[in-house]
């Protein structure tokens, strides 16, 4: 499959995948506490479900599977990242016990060095994880006499995954602002490698794009972890050592401002993020 074939298949695949499963889960959801399960309260006061999230994620692990134009490997890579963030966000979303939350990065490693495994934390070292088997998937077996360069590789790259998984999961405040952010994210990666993993992500948010925006749904850790995983194995996919190590770097940067920044705030004070942010809102 040529790479075109492979944006086109990956974007389209994530799209109808995300939509089959979003119009799948309102129906088996039904009414009652199975309902009640999946509702939260958005930043007005409405009630607004969470059954985008599992939608997108499998979304976005469809259009990685279909989208195989970028190799066996890269499929593979996007597809176990994008299930790790999906899942491991949705034990958060559905699990954590309101009453013992722990807030932010830091507030979530700072319980498990206390010996408290939050579900937040659990998140952490799940998607960390599943960040480190995609990357080693994604590199392939070590070259004898170079596995230290692989194991560095590797370790970078499965950071890189994880931190992009947390930082979409930061933008999901507003309606539309984690889909915005992850599509404009993948887009980089449509001229590279990692073409039919951007694809997907991009297909994806477009098709959660409406109703989120309309604050009928929302992505929760789930879908917002998931997004972030893809958009980080695409840049992988596409990048050579110097600019994954560079963006790394960014992004860790923006984990540790976040929490000491508002990143709400910081988009309310600069006009183009602002117009960006606000478009499509009610």
């Amino acid at each position: 499959m040529s790479r075109a074939g492979a944006v086109l298949t990956g974007s389209l695949g994530a799209a109808a995948a995300t939509l089959g499963v979003r119009a799948l889960l309102d129906r088996t959801t039904g009414m009652g506490d199975a309902a009640r399960r999946w509702t939260r309260v958005n930043h007005r006061g409405a009630d607004i479900s969470l059954l985008e999230g599992p939608a997108v994620g499998a979304g976005l692990v469809a259009g990685a599977l279909l989208g195989g134009g970028g190799g066996r490997r890269t499929a593979l890579a996007g597809a176990l990242a994008a299930a790790g963030g999906a899942a491991f966000g949705l034990v958060d979303d559905l699990s954590e016990d309101a009453s013992r939350t722990r807030k932010g990065l830091r507030g979530h490693l700072g319980a498990l060095a206390h010996g408290e495994l939050t579900t937040g934390g659990l998140k952490v070292l799940g998607i960390g994880a599943t960040s480190l088997v995609a990357a080693a998937v994604l590199h392939g077996r070590p070259v004898r006499g170079q596995r230290a360069g692989w194991l560095g590789d590797v370790v970078v790259s499965g950071a890189l995954v994880a931190a992009a998984a947390n930082l979409v999961n930061l933008l999901d405040l507003r309606p539309g602002r984690a889909l915005k952010a992850g599509a404009i994210a993948a887009a980089p990666a449509l001229v590279g490698a990692g073409a039919p993993l951007g694809a997907a992500c991009v297909g994806a948010a477009a098709a959660a794009l409406g109703p989120d925006l309309a604050e009928r749904d929302m992505l929760g850790d789930g879908g917002a972890n998931a997004l972030g995983a893809l958009v980080g194995t695409a840049a992988v996919a596409s990048s050579p050592r110097p600019v994954r190590l560079a963006l790394l770097a960014g992004a860790v940067g923006l984990t540790l401002a976040s929490e000491r920044v508002s990143f709400t705030d910081v988009i309310a004070r600069t006009p183009a993020l602002r117009t960006i942010d606000e478009w499509g809102r009610r």
